[in-house]
């Protein structure tokens, strides 16, 4: 009997430990449930305002000269004088003197010519005068109408022929006279000197190129996009020329330029399928003054943005705002997406130009959002966060548990 108790000892330990362990999770106060919502995606908005704007039109090219000439002697003789800054890179103004030949041959020429020029005029004068006689003889006589012969025409047209053609030899050697002294066709710069004081040279020899200094130019390539958004001009348009600002850096620092695009060259390059357009500056050296901040010098390489079409009413927008499918994200008054579909006028480097589907104040999202959904609700900078997280941020654990505890237990 004894050992029946022992055997029913251990169940009934079992059976009272399991009951007491009931009853004290029964007797536990139960902690509130918290709550999991998460806050809402904080995300950056743009407010769009509409505007009137010149679209721009970028390009690149080099400085050269509008004019460039290569100075050829037109007389031979060996070079006795050269203007002071006859030297690569010197200045002319135009008219000015670059070099002068030994021009006492071509004096004699000269005074040669102008002698034989007296000659034949004497000589016109001797057979008029003989004329003269001639006809008051044959009309004395009265032998009826006077014959040409008998006049002595075709020898006064001799001596005629004979003073012109000496006139033309004067006019020729005064030519080559002042082509002893060459000048500068133009204002400008020399850019090679190809002969020195003392050389001979011949009729043909080159002695000089020159680059004229009144109007630089570049030539900048156009592709048909580019001409979409581009008031390009006429043949016969002489102003209101688009303009164009250029700018280059010089010695890490940024230097700008005015210039306007005066006309195209018509075609399109075989090989690149773009049209040339063509930009001019006026004083690139500032010869006139100080026309510029700094000097654009020919050869520069030069960045350009050229002023296209006028248009109204558009809102320009980071390119980043723009999802892949051509969408932007706005948010409601709600605080929450909404997707809309906009017509884009033009993409540039780093921004989009919208011409449809924004209104004014509407708040476009600039923020990438990987998983954004239509009425996904999020809060923008400034909104309060809600009021349940509010009052747990920092507080410790323990004591979050314990406000939650004694409200649970006013309820």
């Amino acid at each position: 009997m004894a050992f029946k108790k022992r055997a029913l000892l251990p169940p009934l330990i079992i059976i009272v430990a399991v009951a007491l362990v009931v009853l004290l999770g029964m007797l536990r106060p139960q902690l509130p449930m918290r709550a999991s919502e998460r806050p809402a995606v904080l995300v950056e908005v743009q407010e769009v305002t509409p505007q009137d704007i010149h679209l721009m039109v970028s390009g690149q090219g080099n400085v050269r000269a509008k004019h460039t000439t290569n100075l050829v002697a037109q007389v031979s003789g060996q070079i006795i004088e050269t203007a002071p800054n006859f030297q690569n890179g010197g200045f002319f103004n135009q008219g000015e003197m670059i070099l002068k030949i030994d021009p006492k041959d071509y004096e004699v020429a000269l005074q040669n010519a102008k002698a034989n020029l007296a000659q034949a005029r004497a000589a016109l004068a001797q057979e008029s005068a003989l004329a003269k006689v001639a006809k008051e003889e044959w009309e004395s006589l009265q032998m009826g109408e006077i014959p040409a012969l008998g006049l002595r025409e075709p020898q006064v047209a001799s001596a005629v022929a004979a003073v012109q053609s000496a006139e033309a030899a004067v006019a020729k050697a005064q030519r080559d006279l002042d082509r002893t002294v060459i000048r500068a066709p133009f204002a400008g710069l020399l850019q090679n000197k190809n002969v020195d004081l003392g050389q001979f040279i011949n009729i043909g020899s080159q002695v000089a190129q020159l680059m004229g200094t009144e109007t630089a130019e570049v030539r900048v390539p156009l592709s048909d996009r580019d001409l979409a958004y581009l008031n390009l001009p006429s043949p016969e348009q002489q102003s209101d020329f688009p303009r164009v600002q250029l700018s280059s850096f010089i010695a890490e620092q940024e230097y700008r330029w005015q210039g306007y695009l005066v006309r195209s060259e018509g075609v399109l390059d075989a090989s690149s399928r773009v049209i040339y357009g063509v930009v001019e500056v006026e004083d690139p050296y500032n010869r006139n003054g100080q026309t510029h901040d700094e000097v654009l010098r020919f050869g520069r390489f030069v960045q350009l943005a050229i002023e296209g079409k006028y248009v109204e009413d558009v809102y320009r927008l980071p390119r980043y705002a723009l999802t892949t499918d051509g969408n932007v994200w706005l948010v409601g008054e709600d605080r929450r997406l909404q997707r809309q579909h906009v017509e884009v006028l033009r993409a540039e480097e780093n921004q989009v130009i919208i011409s449809e589907g924004l209104d004014a104040g509407d708040k476009v999202v600039l923020t990438q959002l990987a998983n954004a959904l239509p009425s996904m609700k999020v809060r923008l900078p400034g909104d309060p966060l809600p009021q349940q997280m509010e009052g747990q941020r920092g507080q410790p654990a323990a004591d979050r548990d314990a406000t939650e505890t004694a409200d649970s237990s006013s309820e």
